[in-house]
């Protein structure tokens, strides 16, 4: 089936407006990066700021993400948001991943700000080794359900 044959159930292609809003009110998603092999992918969060997205990668300078996200000119991100078979939104995103200097770090308090983190990212902040990249988005596709099928409309 096509996108087009799915729009009869009530898929629709998100347009830009509607992908900047989802994109602003998400702070979770699938970071995919190029391996040898299968894409590399790293679930992540992060902050956006209309223009790019920013992750804070925490721990040493040789982790197998940092190594592939230095070596990578595009990257992808998936972010999804589901709440029941009839209703999700899904973005993929596809850009230019780089790392921000340190001395751009306090721009970005607004942004990384509101970032939900698990509870051992948050305690290692303080220890480990930070750092921030920004993914400036060149590409980007939405698609949503937000309905019921055309059969259970009625009901």
């Amino acid at each position: 089936m096509t996108v087009e044959d799915l729009e009869t159930a009530g898929l629709a292609q998100m347009d830009d407006a509607a992908i900047e809003d989802f994109l602003r009110s998400q702070r979770f998603g699938i970071l995919g990066l190029p391996a040898d092999g299968a894409p590399y992918l790293v679930p992540i969060s992060f902050g956006y700021d209309g223009d790019a997205l920013y992750f804070t990668f925490i721990g040493g300078p040789e982790s197998q993400k940092r190594t592939l996200i230095r070596a990578s000119d595009t990257a992808t991100f998936l972010v999804t948001d589901v709440s029941s078979m009839f209703n999700w939104e899904s973005v993929v995103l596809t850009g230019t991943p780089e790392r921000v200097p340190e001395s751009e770090w306090d721009e970005l308090a607004d942004v990384l700000g509101g970032v939900w983190r698990p509870e051992v990212f948050e305690d290692a902040l303080e220890s480990e080794d930070i750092v921030i990249f920004r993914f400036d988005v060149e590409e980007r596709n939405g698609i949503r359900h937000t309905g019921l099928p055309e059969g259970f409309r009625n009901l």
